[in-house]
């Protein structure tokens, strides 16, 4: 077993790591509610100044982290971690030698980011550049480079639009 399948299999109810509560998606209630805080505090401060804008930032975080986690819901890692693990070898990218565990980041950061709200009615082309400025920013050192990567992502990505 490598590294990764241990995070995928372990919670099939993906439990948050804090309070236990199932369907826990940090990552989609955290780019929710960054988005949205950023743009209710834009929106305050021309309506209300300084205090306008502490109060729309606040109120954008909380009704981002609804709709982020709201959208991340919608993609359950499991049975995505799964279905990959079951295919991955199977897909004209793989490369012979390589395991799960090579391709479950790259998987990963597809399906996560084909469910966070700032790409909802984006195209995976459209985000690909973003997409592999975070790769870089996120991906281990020794791990595949977005050129690499960038297939696999797209497959996670168009298996959960």
């Amino acid at each position: 077993m490598d590294k990764f399948e241990k995070t995928t299999v372990a919670d099939p109810a993906n439990r948050d790591p804090i309070t236990g509560e199932p369907g826990s998606h940090p990552i989609g209630t955290g780019a929710g509610s960054a988005t949205a805080a950023a743009a209710g505090a834009a929106i305050g401060a021309v309506a209300g100044g300084p205090v306008g804008a502490i109060i729309g930032g606040v109120a954008g975080a909380v009704s981002g982290a609804i709709v982020g986690h709201s959208a991340a819901e919608q993609v359950n890692p499991t049975i995505e971690g799964q279905y990959w693990r079951d295919n991955f070898q199977k897909r004209p990218y793989y490369q012979k030698g390589r395991t799960y565990g090579d391709y479950e980041p790259a998987y990963r950061h597809g399906w996560e980011s084909a469910g966070q709200v700032a790409y909802k009615d984006r195209t995976f082309d459209q985000v690909e550049p973003e997409l592999g400025r975070k790769w870089a920013e996120r991906a281990d050192k020794g791990a595949m480079t977005w050129d690499q990567a960038r297939d696999a992502s797209r497959d996670a990505w168009d298996r959960v639009r």
